[in-house]
């Protein structure tokens, strides 16, 4: 969620209490007579209004849907968490029992009144504090702001749908998306994908963090100004046509004058002018949102603004722009149970002095930079009525305890005006070239532009030159190297990428591992990549088809920070073995289809060794588990454990583990997060070996740590984004993410929101608009 500093003290994982800072004066005259002004507070209900904005917003968590023990990390929240917090008193103060979000499906997002300071230091909440934190850190759990739920949802998502979210980070809703790609968890590549965007380059980082926990080979992230986000194309049956997304989230920058029960700043900086400078580039990315979404496409707009200067004001320039192409869908069915105000048709313009404008005719020419025609209402009351305005969303923060967003859902029923089929000789043209047409994003406004008819010598001199460049793509694809052209200067800011380079058919190096796993033989082992074109590679990474086919018609446009999924790492210890690629526990539920070897099914007693003893004995196993290792060679496994329905109140969803079989011990290579998730699901108490382990600063840990350091050689992307996500934390005096023992659940959003104080300066879209603006460009 983008925002400025936090002040509240308490702004992250969950508020409530007070914070300890000096008390902001929750007061803005200018806001107060601007929305009264406006109506879009119900007559009778501004008192309450006011009153909801200058309380501390409640916290929410939402669980991850997709995963198959969603339902078992419910039952333990419902079950164990929130069951001892009953009757629970804090500083004098009585503990709200969490509630579940009655919009949201299957009880899966809750909201309560736990600050992050009383989970801290409460001994008596301190269990609950540590489950947030590693499920937080495993992606099981996300902490996120109940009205920013709402876009995801309805975008109505479908696992073979290509998504577009044009200003991800920090990625929340980016993982919502991922989540509905894998509905069905029995599909290990769906054939949708989502390419997550960001302006800003540091922030990118952020967002592979947030995206990586959900382990997914759909998702790429990458690194281009929304308004201007390049055409990209793919190859259909051996013919380059362009990309055009079946769903696109729009959840552009804002004024967040929405957040301000959680961003408190914006009482005292709260003006007209935020959203006035705002409002150009906020259309210009709704713009180049429609002009790649396809044909019957949906695309979300949504802000954290209740301002109609960003909200309808930008929606209905699009639909008059779009001549009849674009439509508000009606989703007043959609979500039953969340309270909305319908969208509004009539509104004025303010300046930061407090004049008033009703029409662009009034507005005086020295004014005219500032205030543009789009910002205000269609005057013809017919054009008004079909454009139903009505049909946008507007949150109003009293009437459900949130804070105040708005939605709107747009359905393109077919090409924008200024894309319409060009003449067939211009189309044979294009595809002859391979070239692309000249969209509105090409303009500085995002106004009307005709692609024109190219002259003769105008072809032959795009064709000699895309013969070119067609030439060295084609190359590079041969090769299957994926990265950005060798002229590319690296940024000022920001790591310079590593090229991803697809294993080629006939690579040796596959043959052993295809060997030593029984790999199926519909194992689609083109999709595997790596990060190096030199040297070993030390890590094998897994994109689906569709991704694939993205990545090497695209690299030389594209700025790509990260996709794909670790499946493979690198252990020299087990080429003795036969194989030098031991399993990696990310990658695992994406690979487990396939495999047909070096399986062992485990019991649950078995799994409980195998996940609270660091390299336990074979003896200690079940003798079913050790018959079954005394015959198989040493190396990399796969421990598969699988729920018994007859005994209920065993863990009942399945779990796939990899692990090392030695000599004479078995273990699992599993993240310490994750082994912690497991054994809770399992009803192990592990709080209080956890506790010991702390107090005794074991050093077992860190032989074994050591240990595998050494078997991992070198570093990888993956390291540079560890460091960097890790640096920034440390920057911002905040305890890393990557050390769950000591920092708080919800820690993760907080620090992104914190980050973005540092990054909003250098953000290209805020220069664009004006360098006298103070907005803090929020995005929820």
């Amino acid at each position: 969620e983008r925002q400025g500093r936090r002040t509240d003290g308490g702004g992250g994982a969950f508020q409530g209490w007070a914070g300890g800072y000096p008390e902001i004066v929750k007061e803005n005259e200018l806001f107060e007579r601007y929305y009264r002004e406006l109506g879009i507070v119900p007559a009778g209900e501004w008192g309450a209004f006011m009153a909801a904005l200058r309380e501390p917003l409640p916290a929410t968590l939402r669980i991850t849907g997709y995963r198959s023990h969603a339902k078992e990390i419910l039952h333990c929240l419902k079950e164990k968490y929130f069951k001892e917090l009953q009757d629970l008193e804090v500083d004098g103060q009585k503990v709200e029992m969490p509630q579940s979000l009655s919009w949201y499906p299957e009880e899966l997002a809750w909201h309560t009144n736990l600050s992050r300071k009383i989970l801290r230091k409460s001994p008596q909440l301190e269990k609950f504090h540590q489950f947030l934190v590693s499920e937080t850190e495993c992606g099981n759990i996300s902490r996120q702001e109940a009205v920013s739920m709402i876009p995801p949802l309805l975008l109505n998502v479908n696992p073979h749908h290509k998504i577009l979210d044009m200003c991800a980070a920090p990625g929340s809703k980016t993982a919502q998306l991922i989540e509905m790609l894998h509905a069905d968890m029995n599909v290990p590549f769906p054939k949708g994908f989502v390419i997550a965007n960001d302006v800003d380059n540091k922030r990118c980082y952020l967002l592979v963090h947030q995206a990586k926990r959900l382990n997914s080979p759909c998702i790429m992230v990458v690194n281009h100004d929304a308004s201007s986000i390049p055409n990209l194309q793919i190859d259909v049956d051996g013919r380059k046509e362009i990309l055009f997304y079946d769903r696109i989230l729009c959840d552009v920058p804002c004024s967040g004058d929405g957040t301000m029960r959680k961003n408190i700043d914006v009482w005292k900086k709260w003006t007209t002018q935020n959203s006035l400078q705002l409002h150009g580039l906020q259309l210009r990315i709704a713009t180049r949102g429609v002009e790649q979404l396809a044909e019957g496409g949906r695309m979300v707009y949504s802000t954290c603004s209740l301002n109609p200067i960003e909200n309808e004001a930008v929606i209905s320039s699009l639909l008059e722009k779009s001549q009849g192409a674009l439509e508000l869908a009606d989703v007043s069915s959609e979500l039953p149970g969340l309270k909305r105000m319908p969208g509004i048709t009539k509104w004025k313009v303010m300046l930061k002095d407090g004049q008033w404008f009703e029409e662009w005719k009034d507005v005086p020419s020295n004014r005219q930079t500032q205030i543009r025609p789009t910002m205000f209402p269609v005057k013809d009351e017919e054009k008004l009525k079909a454009m139903n305005l009505e049909r946008c969303l507007r949150i109003l923060p009293h009437h459900q305890n949130t804070g105040g967003f708005f939605v709107a859902v747009l359905i393109k029923k077919s090409p924008m005006p200024w894309n319409k089929r060009q003449p067939k000789v211009h189309q044979k043209l294009l595809q002859r070239t391979g070239d692309t047409e000249v969209t509105a994003a090409n303009s500085d406004n995002g106004s009307e532009c005709i692609t024109e008819e190219p002259t003769l010598a105008e072809n032959e001199e795009s064709k000699k030159t895309q013969e070119l460049q067609n030439s060295d793509t084609e190359q590079s694809k041969k090769e299957g190297v994926c990265g950005p052209p060798p002229s590319k200067k690296m940024k000022l800011f920001g790591f310079k990428e590593d090229p991803f380079v697809f294993l080629p058919e006939d690579d040796p190096l596959f043959l052993p591992i295809q060997k030593f796993y029984a790999m199926d033989p519909s194992f689609p082992k083109m999709n595997l990549l790596t990060r190096t074109q030199e040297g070993k590679k030390r890590q094998l990474y897994m994109v689906s088809k569709e991704l694939r086919n993205v990545l090497l018609n695209n690299s030389e446009k594209m700025k790509v920070i990260n996709t794909g999924i670790k499946v493979w790492s690198r252990n020299s210890d087990g080429e003795q073995f036969g194989c030098a690629f031991r399993l990696a526990q990310e990658g695992i539920y994406t690979l487990y289809p396939f495999i047909h070897a070096r399986i062992i099914n485990v019991c649950i007693e078995d799994v409980k060794i195998l996940l609270t003893q660091e390299n336990p004995f074979l003896s200690k196993f079940s003798s079913e588990t050790q018959k079954k290792v005394k015959d198989m060679a040493m190396g990399s496994i796969v421990l598969k454990y699988d729920p018994d329905p007859e005994k209920p109140d065993d863990l009942q969803c399945p779990i796939v583990l990899c692990g090392w079989q030695g000599k004479t011990s078995l273990r699992a290579f599993v993240p310490k997060n994750e082994r912690l998730h497991y054994l809770r699901m399992m009803g192990v108490e592990v709080f209080k070996a956890k506790r010991k382990e702390e107090e005794s600063e074991s050093k077992t840990e860190e032989e074994v740590q050591h240990r595998l350091a050494q078997t991992e050689e070198g570093m990888d992307v993956e390291d540079k984004e560890h460091d960097l996500v890790t640096k920034m934390e440390a920057e911002m005096g905040e305890e890393s993410s990557h050390s769950p023992v000591e920092s708080s659940a919800m820690e993760v959003e907080n620090k992104i929101e914190d980050l973005d104080q540092s990054s909003k300066n250098a953000n290209s879209h805020v220069s664009q608009e004006g360098k006298d603006t103070d907005t803090s460009n929020v995005k929820d």
